[in-house]
């Protein structure tokens, strides 16, 4: 990779899976080196998948197979913008559909335990809107969704 700032994953022994998973699902999203480790580690033998440079959306990323040490949580996500529902659904359905997780706002998790923010941009737009009224509905709305509902969100900031 000649990125200068990569976000490095930790995986336990799944860092290959994820990333073909992540790069068959996301646009702009490929797999590239493969590392082997050159000798026995705590969590894995020489020849084991060590290192997965890959890329996720544009933004370069090392997948480490580190072992069952450190745990991914909400406190790291990817945000990922979506243009409308059928791109929200597929997205979102892909993550759940693969092991993952439902959460609230947008939110879900995949099977590995990292977290996705699927969004569609006309909840950002929405949200950011220099109508205080309209921006409290749609957030008011957006609350009680699990997966964003693009339709219910044009329907908060009209009003209706």
């Amino acid at each position: 990779m000649t990125s200068k700032n990569t976000i490095c994953l930790w995986y336990d022994g799944a860092a290959l899976e994820a990333a073909n998973f992540y790069a068959k699902t996301f646009p702009d999203s490929a797999v590239g080196a493969v590392q082997r480790a050159p000798g026995d580690y705590p969590d894995g033998q020489e020849g084991d998948v060590l290192v997965v440079e890959f890329t996720v959306a544009g933004i370069p990323c090392i997948g480490l197979n580190g072992g069952p040490r450190f745990k991914h949580n909400e406190s790291f996500s990817f945000q990922i913008a979506t243009d409308d529902q059928a791109e929200t659904d597929r997205l979102w359905n892909a993550i759940v559909g693969n092991g993952g997780e439902e959460s609230a706002c947008g939110w879900c998790k995949d099977r590995w335990g990292l977290s996705w923010q699927i969004t569609p941009r006309v909840l950002t737009a929405a949200i950011a809107d220099p109508d205080r009224a309209v921006a409290k509905r749609v957030f008011e709305a957006m609350m009680n969704m699990g997966k964003i509902d693009i339709a219910a969100i044009e329907a908060a900031r009209q009003g209706r």
